[in-house]
């Protein structure tokens, strides 16, 4: 029976910033559309969180029966290690994915009822990216994913649900939080090469080859900072995001030296931290502005 701690680490906390970042920046987006309902903020908060953790689980659970993570290098694996049954991971996944969708269903009710089938799509979404018989996450759509539900859906419906209302500055947003947190996958799967490769998982990094992966990701890491710029259009203040600009050059590091296997793994941790930094200064940028 896997500990509290190998339950913590399943869950993959490193990358609990996906979550965060976009309804953070979609709080800041708001800006003259109204005035924010705070406690439909919270709720949307606690969907991108229960959303992330379940989709974590259920990669754990869905990669772990396959055979995929048997050599996989990287953050703590529960099914892939043995530590917890397959049974009891997709339990938590489910669990979280139940937590998402009651939240998402009162924002539902209280803002409109369409939001219903988004949440349906996301969960599902959630679930295929590894789970069933030909998950997308194998044939290199990860990427494509996490763009569309952690960047458009995730900042926009933030926008949406606290404001009624989304503009040109949320989509802007919502571009540059869904590139750098596409660049999370990237680093993830750039550092996975060979074992996705042994194991027939067709990830983007495995059609694109590690030096075309590694430009894909310096690209996606600079989306965010070319977006401060172009919100100069709304405000000054939104320069305020180029101050994360160390923690991506940071986070860049170990991919611009070369760099493979576990010595990838700052890349991760330093990524979401980016993304974070990002997200709050620009929503502070905008909120002062």
């Amino acid at each position: 029976m896997a500990t509290p701690r190998e339950w913590i680490q399943g869950a993959r906390p490193r990358t609990l910033p996906n979550a965060i970042a976009p309804v953070v920046v979609g709080v800041g987006a708001v800006g003259d559309l109204g005035e924010v309902v705070w406690w439909k903020a919270a709720l949307a908060l606690v969907v991108a969180l229960a959303l992330i953790i379940g989709v974590n689980f259920a990669n754990d659970y869905s990669d772990g029966v396959r055979g995929t993570d048997d050599d996989r290098v990287g953050p703590m694996r529960l099914v892939g290690s043995g530590a917890a049954s397959p049974g009891a991971v997709k339990r938590a996944a489910f669990a979280c994915f139940a937590v998402g969708a009651i939240c998402g269903l009162v924002l539902a009710i209280s803002t409109a009822w369409w939001l219903v089938v988004v949440g349906a799509i996301c969960i599902a979404g959630a679930w295929f990216y590894t789970g069933g018989s030909k998950p997308y996450g194998y044939l290199g759509f990860g990427e494509v994913a996490v763009f569309t539900f952690f960047g458009l859906v995730a900042v926009l419906g933030t926008q949406y649900v606290v404001s009624d209302s989304v503009d040109w500055v949320g989509l802007l947003c919502a571009i540059a939080v869904g590139s750098i947190s596409s660049a999370v996958l990237v680093v993830n799967n750039l550092r996975d090469i060979p074992s996705d490769t042994e194991s027939g998982k067709i990830t983007l990094a495995v059609r694109l080859g590690d030096k075309r992966t590694r430009v894909l990701f310096a690209t996606l890491l600079a989306v965010p900072l070319v977006m401060s710029v172009v919100l100069v259009a709304a405000t000054p203040w939104a320069l305020l995001g180029l101050l994360a600009a160390p923690l991506v050059w940071k986070a860049y590091a170990p991919v611009r030296s070369g760099a493979t296997g576990p010595g990838l793994i700052p890349s991760l941790g330093g990524t979401g931290q980016a993304m974070l930094v990002w997200a709050v200064l620009t929503a502070v940028g905008l909120v002062v502005g």
